[in-house]
């Protein structure tokens, strides 16, 4: 998904400047974002207190929202570099299409996973005829340096690995739990978890004590290590832990983010992730130009321009709060 956002903010963010090498409870509530002409999502990466959790570097979350006389998810042709996108659903599906000539519905608890490389483009729609909600997340992760310039490609898994307790569901998205590991490519040491919980549960789920973690809520109430967490909402956890108190006051459903602090600076703009005032400058141009990010085929509509980069120079920095 595109940050569709017209005067986006340069993020400045990685480095392990103000990363918590201790367990913590930090509350982080989302930034409502236009989606288009009708939709709305809430940011909660980056935000205002905290701009990464390991190599997650960007997370919106979206919905339930009743498109059955709408045409739902409307994203045209638009650029990424730097990074990789998932695509996470609960409810509807989402058609993909991007430069490399992939075309794949991505349904409810299936991993879309694209990894942009050097340069990618991409749009996301709902299908014409579509369910009546549509209810998910969109995340990025950021590649390493050894990894960023990579070839672009599409990866899609139905089956992934799940992780069960008594009234717990986990499906491993990305990278290592408890275990098991999901079939998508990783580049770093991550992890991401769909969790559902059912109303009265009570479980300890392991972690591993180098990696920083944080929770989003998706839907229902559950208290995650004491703290309430509503839908929309994420919980920042540090570093440190072992393993993390869930409790479960109605259904619930979460997603578990984690990973090893992230160590290199990055500029984010708009859709792209780089090292330099120089490197996002030469992408905006390609984009406009119509170089490097190749071309998206049956998308029924115009490609998004990019926004005007921002008169003050952009600078990599650290973790910034």
């Amino acid at each position: 998904m595109s940050n569709l956002d017209r005067e986006p903010v340069p993020a400045l963010c990685g480095g392990r400047g103000f990363v918590v090498a201790e367990p913590v409870r930090e509350l982080l509530s989302p930034r409502r974002v236009k989606l288009g002409e009708a939709g709305e999502v809430r940011r909660l990466l980056p935000n205002l207190g905290r701009r990464m959790v390991g190599a997650w570097c960007f997370v919106d979350h979206y919905g339930p929202d009743d498109i059955a006389d709408e045409p739902g998810m409307q994203v045209p042709p638009h650029p990424h570099m730097g990074l990789q996108t998932v695509s996470w659903l609960h409810q509807g599906e989402v058609l993909h299409r991007d430069s490399t000539g992939s075309l794949q519905t991505i349904r409810p608890r299936e991993l879309g996973l694209m990894t942009s490389g050097r340069a990618i483009s991409h749009s996301e729609e709902s299908p014409k005829s579509h369910a009546r909600f549509l209810h998910g997340a969109q995340l990025w992760v950021a590649l390493p340096d050894g990894h960023r310039h990579t070839d672009p490609r599409f990866e899609h898994h139905a089956e992934l690995p799940q992780i069960t307790a008594p009234g717990l569901t986990a499906t491993l998205i990305l990278g290592d739990l408890d275990g098991a590991r999901s079939p998508g490519t990783a580049y770093t040491p991550i992890v991401g978890a769909d969790l559902t919980l059912a109303r009265g549960a009570e479980v300890r789920l392991p972690l591993v004590p180098d990696f920083e973690y944080a929770v989003l809520s998706m839907s229902g109430e559950a208290h995650v290590d004491g703290v309430p967490l509503l839908p929309g909402s994420m919980l920042y956890l540090g570093c440190g832990r072992t393993e993390l108190p869930l409790r479960a006051e109605s259904d619930a459903g979460l997603m578990l983010l984690g990973g090893e602090p992230f160590e290199e600076e990055l500029v984010m703009f708009w859709n792209w992730i780089g090292r330099s005032q120089e490197e996002i400058e030469q992408a905006r141009e390609d984009w406009m130009t119509g170089s490097r990010f190749g071309e998206v085929k049956g998308y029924d509509g115009a490609p998004l321009p990019a926004p005007e980069l921002p008169p003050l120079p952009l600078k990599p920095r650290g973790r910034v709060r």
